[in-house]
């Protein structure tokens, strides 16, 4: 496992259809070392800190092996390193396999992984078409967002280690499912609740999900 891109931007206006907005989502590629703080790396910023950004949502990383498949569900469209507004382009790091509560070393930081990314206008406003959300969401390919527990010196090219694990945790892939098709699938509300790393917002959003369920236990 490796981090393949490291990518970074602050924020720029850009105009889709009749609306201008702020965003960061504009990443570049960069060489060389980059410090990792609390919340976010040195040169990166997210535009609206109500949705972006935070403890639970430092860094944010897609898999290069994603892109293969949006290269043939987007004929045509360029897809270089950053293009989903990734931080950590990654490689063998997959949703299925990363369990809210991970620990992984990159470089000498250390990250926890937390939650999967849900798609906002601004992903439509990078590929210049509004389907791209739907197509997003029901793809699976979400990336996911790490915190920061340990500060430290990434690059491209660092190897990516974990160094704990939480398998009996609610993983990416399962969060992607109880939010996008089985919303009300109570063995997966109750693990997502009973995930200790699990940030408190996603808590009583599933919370709120398991006591309006159609299904009585």
């Amino acid at each position: 496992m490796k981090l393949i891109s490291l990518n970074v931007a602050l924020p720029r206006l850009a105009t889709y259809r009749i609306q201008t907005v702020n965003t960061g989502i504009f990443k570049q590629p960069v060489s060389g070392p980059v410090p990792l703080r609390t919340l976010n790396l040195d040169g990166d910023r997210q535009a609206d800190l109500m949705v972006h950004g935070g403890p639970n949502k430092a860094v944010y990383a897609y898999p290069s092996e994603h892109y293969a498949f949006w290269a043939q569900e987007l004929p045509g469209t360029q897809l270089p390193w950053g293009m989903f507004g990734e931080n950590f382009t990654t490689e063998g790091l997959f949703e299925s396999d990363l369990h809210v509560g991970d620990r992984l070393q990159i470089g000498s930081a250390i990250v926890v992984v937390r939650q999967p990314r849900i798609p906002c206008y601004k992903l439509a406003v990078k590929f210049r078409r509004t389907d791209i959300l739907a197509r997003f969401l029901r793809s699976g390919r979400s990336g996911f967002y790490f915190s920061v527990e340990q500060e430290g010196v990434v690059q491209a090219g660092d190897s990516i280690e974990f160094l704990s694990r939480e398998p009996d945790a609610i993983s990416i892939s399962e969060m992607n499912r109880l939010f996008a098709e089985d919303k009300y699938n109570l063995e997966l509300l109750d693990k997502a609740i009973g995930t200790p790393a699990l940030p408190e917002d996603w808590r009583e959003y599933f919370e709120k999900r398991r006591s309006a369920s159609p299904v009585s236990t």
